[in-house]
């Protein structure tokens, strides 16, 4: 499995709408899920900084975490543009492989 972690400082006030767009069942994970590579999305929140969060995304390889990227480009940058105006602070954290 490929695991992809993100850390994120959300807009004082944007919660609700960063959580819809980055929820497991939010519009990241509808973009990820059109590849059956896609295994799951997790959305973390700092119980001490409201403001903070994580996203944990799960693929089976990260060959095919790549091949999605690839492919789905635009999706992926507009999705993109649509959740930089929701964060003050976009940080990946890394990938592991298992």
């Amino acid at each position: 499995m490929h695991v992809v972690l993100w850390s994120y400082r959300v807009v004082p006030g944007r919660e609700d709408e960063f959580e819809a767009l980055y929820r497991s069942d939010g519009e990241w994970a509808r973009l990820f899920r059109r590849d059956p590579a896609y295994l799951g999305t997790e959305l973390l929140r700092d119980t001490a900084d409201r403001s903070h969060y994580l996203t944990i995304d799960r693929w089976r390889t990260r060959v095919a975490y790549d091949a999605f990227l690839a492919s789905a480009h635009a999706g992926y940058a507009a999705l993109d543009r649509l959740g930089d105006t929701l964060t003050l602070e976009e940080t990946p954290l890394g990938a592991i492989d298992d």
